[in-house]
């Protein structure tokens, strides 16, 4: 058995009622192999994410990604990430970032349910990873003054996100508390604590 089988094992959650094994083994690692993701298998997640809900259809979602073969793209989107992320995610084969436009097309309005969407469109994503045993990890440390220095965004698009996509590695490939992370079950709050729901 491999280490990084074992610390598939560990992360699998203990549900209070029965979910989908998609759902249950769902995790986000830092350590990933440097097993390549096939382009058409990566265009197969975004067409999941391009068909996630969103507030008015407005589908307020971009998405800017480099895989590392492409050592010039993958190089420059990394510089968005902030230093601690870096130092493990350069070591991923898919490099994305997540942009939410803030406007309505519909009427140009503020779109206060953007990152909301965004985040139902990259969790489309990460279930579709996982039904080809690819593994999703999002960011919330990013630069995003950084992205629009180097990307041309147009103003309306808020640089909100950054994640990861590939095959899960060795845990012994990462440095200190991140690797002990990597193999600490997972927890979550009792439903109880999360959901108030009047039967009767």
């Amino acid at each position: 058995m491999t280490l990084a089988t074992e610390a598939q094992e560990i992360k699998t959650a203990e549900t209070e009622y029965p979910i989908h094994n998609l759902l249950r083994d769902r995790w986000s690692p830092r350590a990933f192999s440097d097993e390549s993701v096939d382009p058409d298998l990566l265009m197969q997640l975004f067409e999941a994410a391009r068909w996630a809900p969103s507030s008015y259809n407005e589908q307020p979602w971009k998405f800017i990604a480099a895989r590392k073969e492409d050592e010039q793209a993958f190089e420059k989107l990394s510089k968005v990430m902030n230093e601690f992320n870096r130092g493990w995610a350069k070591e991923a084969p898919v490099l994305v970032l997540g942009l939410t436009k803030t406007t309505f097309d519909l009427d140009g309005r503020t779109n206060r349910h953007a990152g909301h969407d965004l985040g139902q469109a990259i969790a489309h994503l990460t279930f579709e990873a996982g039904r080809h045993e690819l593994f999703v990890h999002q960011m919330a440390g990013i630069l995003p003054e950084k992205a629009h220095e180097l990307y041309d965004i147009d103003e309306d698009y808020e640089p909100l996100t950054m994640f990861t996509i590939g095959y899960k590695g060795d845990p012994e490939s990462l440095k200190g508390k991140i690797r002990k992370q990597e193999t600490t079950p997972r927890r979550r709050k009792p439903l109880d604590e999360v959901v108030e729901l009047n039967v009767g």
